[in-house]
C-alpha cells in the first residue's frame, strides 16, 4: 500500500464532529454516527470492553508519558495537547469522550457511554449502511474479565454478548487467567474465531502431546482467517498479549508460550500475501500502542494494525513506514466507550484507500437494542442481587486510569494497609476499572468492577527496602523503557505509606530515589518492612482484595485526599503531562 504524504490527513481520518445535539438529546438522532458510504468493506474494532456490559464511565488519564521520540506523539497526548493534535474542541462531546478535562462537569452533561446494547444499535446500524456481506466485526481481546459477573462466570457471560453482538473474530489477554479449561471451554461455544499467531506450545507439551491447532508447529491457536467481504478477499491475523505467563500467574497457561514473535509473523504475512493472494491484510493486536507502531515499522505487508490493550483512545489511525510501504496503526479504546470503523477500497491485492474514524458510544444519543438488553439482564440477574447494597458513598471522583496515581487504588492501598496493619502498601497498576462520580453509592459490584480478577487474594510480605526500590524500578521499567518491545502497557505500581521520586528520563535502576516513609524517615535499604498488596503472581491464600476494600469503606473511614505519593522530575513541558 503506498500513501502520498498530502494523502496522510485524507488516510488517516478524523476525529467525530464535536456537535451535539439540542439538550432534548433525541434517542432517535442519527446525525452523529451517520458516516458517508466509502469504499468496499467496512470493518468495525472494540477492544479492552473489560466486560463492561452496562453504560458507564470512564476518565481518560491525564498523564500519558511519552520520552525520546515518543515525547509529544500519540498515544503520549492528554488534556489540551490532545484536544489540539485532533483538532477537537474544548467543552464539546469529543473533549469528554477523548480526554479527562473537566470530567465531572462534562459527565453531568453528556452522559454515560457505553453498553452492548447500545454497541449493538450502532453496530447494526453501521453493518446496515454498507450494505449486506460488506463488514466484518472484530474484538482486540479483554471483552471477558473486568466484572464481577465475568470473574463469576469465567467470562462465559461476555460469550454470549458477543455472540449477540455479532463478533467475527477475537484475539485475548486477560481471557487466558481464567485457565484453559475455561478458556477452551468459553471459545467452545464462541461462534466467532478464536485468533493468535504467537501463542506456541512448550517444549515438554508438544512431546507429551498437548493440545494445539498445528500441532506440527506447535501454534496453539488458529493464527489468521480469511473472509470475503464486498467480493474481495481480506485477511485477520490475531496477536495475543505477548506477555501473558510474566504479567500473569505462570500456573494459568503452563504449557503455552507467548512472545511478539516477529519473524514468524512476517511469515505468515508473506505466505498470506503470495500464497492465499489476499487484497488487503489486517493485524487484530493486543500489543499496546507503541509496541504496533514498532511492529508496523518492521513487518512489512500490514496494511492496518487495530490495536488494543493500552487503552489509548486515539481518533486517527498513525501511518508508520516500513520496507513494504504504509501501515496504519490505530488504538480504540476501552470500557465499550469507542467503535472503530474502518473502511476499504479495494482493487486487486492492494488497498487503495481508506478512512479511519474512532467513534464515541455516547449512550443517550442511541436506543439500546431490545434483545441485547434482554439477554443482559438474564445473565445478569441469578448473580448481582447480593452485590447491591449501599457500602459507603463516593466522597470524590474515583477513577484508576494514569501512569502513577488513581484515587480508587489509593482507596485500596489504604484499605490494605488498615487490614494487615501495615507500614506499606502496593497495589497493581491496572488500566482497567470503572470511573464513579462524587455522591455515588458504592456497592459491591462496584468494587468489583475495579478489583475482580481470578487471583485477587491479598497478603502480607516483610520486605527489605532494596527490594520495594527494585521492585519500583522495575515496573516503573516496564512503562518507560525506551524500547516498546520491553514495555508490558500496564501503569505504575500504585504505593501507599511512603513517597518517592520517579525521573523518568533515567535508565532502569536510577529512576526512582528518595523514599520516604510518611513519617518522613527514609527507606533504609537493608531495613525489612511491613508490605501488603494484591494480585501476587505467586498463589496465594488472602482474603479477596474486593472485601478487604468493602469493609475499609463499610467502616465509615475518610477517603483520603489526592494521592501524593510520586514526584516526577525532568518531565517539565511533557504534553503526555495535563496542566
Amino acid at each position: 500500500m503506498t500513501i502520498r504524504r498530502r494523502d496522510l490527513l485524507k488516510f488517516a481520518g478524523a476525529a467525530l464532529s464535536s456537535a451535539w445535539p439540542s439538550l432534548a438529546r433525541s434517542a432517535d438522532n442519527r446525525g452523529v454516527y451517520d458516516l458517508e458510504r466509502f469504499g468496499d468493506a467496512r470493518i468495525l474494532h472494540i477492544t479492552d470492553t473489560h466486560a463492561q456490559l452496562l453504560p458507564g464511565y470512564f476518565r481518560e488519564p491525564s498523564v500519558n508519558l511519552g520520552l525520546g521520540l515518543a515525547a509529544g506523539q500519540p498515544p503520549h497526548l492528554v488534556g489540551r495537547a490532545f484536544l489540539e493534535r485532533f483538532a477537537i474542541e474544548p467543552d464539546s462531546a469529543d473533549a469528554y469522550a477523548f480526554t479527562s478535562l473537566d470530567f465531572e462537569k462534562s459527565a453531568a452533561r453528556f452522559g454515560k457511554l457505553g453498553g452492548f446494547a447500545h454497541l449493538k444499535t450502532l453496530i447494526d446500524r453501521l453493518r446496515g449502511d454498507m450494505g449486506a456481506g460488506r463488514s466484518l466485526l472484530l474484538d482486540g481481546g479483554d471483552c471477558w474479565q473486568g466484572t464481577g459477573l465475568s470473574n463469576t462466570m469465567r467470562g462465559a457471560d461476555m460469550v454470549e454478548a458477543a455472540n449477540l453482538l455479532g463478533i467475527e473474530a477475537m484475539t485475548g489477554h486477560w481471557e487466558f487467567t481464567y485457565g484453559e479449561a475455561a478458556l477452551r471451554e468459553n471459545l467452545g461455544r464462541f461462534k466467532g474465531e478464536f485468533l493468535a499467531q504467537n501463542v506456541y506450545l512448550t517444549e515438554e507439551a508438544a512431546f507429551n502431546g498437548a493440545s494445539a491447532f498445528d500441532p506440527a508447529s506447535g501454534r496453539v491457536f488458529k493464527p489468521a482467517m480469511i473472509r470475503e467481504i464486498g467480493g474481495y478477499q481480506i485477511a485477520v491475523i490475531g496477536q495475543a498479549f505477548p506477555y501473558v505467563p510474566i504479567a500473569h500467574p505462570k500456573r494459568f497457561t503452563p504449557d503455552w508460550t507467548f512472545g511478539i514473535r516477529e519473524d514468524e509473523l512476517q511469515k505468515l504475512v508473506d505466505s498470506l500475501r503470495n500464497s492465499a493472494k489476499v487484497d488487503a491484510l489486517v493485524l487484530l493486536s493486543h500489543n499496546g500502542m507503541d509496541v504496533d507502531l514498532k511492529l508496523a515499522s518492521r513487518v512489512r505487508g500490514i496494511d492496518v494494525i487495530l490495536g488494543g490493550h493500552t487503552h489509548d483512545a486515539v481518533p486517527q489511525a498513525m501511518p508508520v513506514t516500513n520496507a513494504g510501504g504504509t501501515t496504519l496503526v490505530t488504538n480504540a479504546g476501552s470500557n465499550g466507550k469507542f467503535l472503530g470503523v474502518l473502511d476499504l477500497e479495494l482493487t486487486k491485492g492492494r488497498v487503495r484507500d481508506a478512512r479511519y474514524r474512532l467513534l464515541p458510544v455516547f449512550s443517550e444519543l442511541l436506543k439500546p437494542d431490545a434483545a441485547m438488553t434482554a439477554l443482559i439482564e438474564k445473565i445478569r440477574e441469578p448473580h448481582v442481587a447480593p452485590w447491591g447494597g449501599k457500602i459507603a458513598t463516593a466522597s470524590r471522583l474515583l477513577y484508576r486510569r494514569g501512569n502513577f496515581t488513581g484515587t480508587v487504588d489509593r482507596l485500596i492501598c489504604d484499605s490494605l494497609r488498615d487490614q494487615f496493619d501495615a507500614e506499606i502498601a502496593l497495589s497493581p497498576g491496572f488500566r482497567w476499572g470503572s470511573t464513579f462520580l462524587p455522591g455515588h453509592p458504592l456497592t459491591m459490584e462496584d468494587l468489583l468492577s475495579e478489583t475482580a480478577i481470578s487471583y485477587g487474594e491479598t497478603y502480607l510480605a516483610n520486605l527489605t527496602g532494596g527490594q520495594i526500590k527494585e521492585a519500583l524500578e522495575d515496573t516503573c521499567d516496564n512503562l518507560l523503557n525506551p524500547d516498546p518491545y520491553y514495555q508490558q502497557g500496564g501503569d505504575m505500581v500504585r504505593v501507599s505509606g511512603f513517597t518517592y521520586i520517579c525521573t523518568p528520563g533515567e535508565a532502569i535502576g536510577r529512576r526512582i530515589s528518595e523514599l520516604k516513609l510518611d513519617n518522613g524517615r527514609p527507606i533504609e535499604p537493608g531495613k525489612t518492612y511491613k508490605v501488603a498488596g494484591w494480585a501476587s503472581v505467586n498463589e496465594q491464600e488472602g482474603t479477596p482484595v474486593w472485601d478487604v476494600l468493602a469493609r475499609y469503606l463499610g467502616s465509615g473511614r475518610p477517603q483520603n485526599a489526592q494521592d501524593g505519593s510520586v514526584t516526577l522530575k525532568g518531565v517539565d513541558g511533557n504534553p503526555g503531562i495535563a496542566g
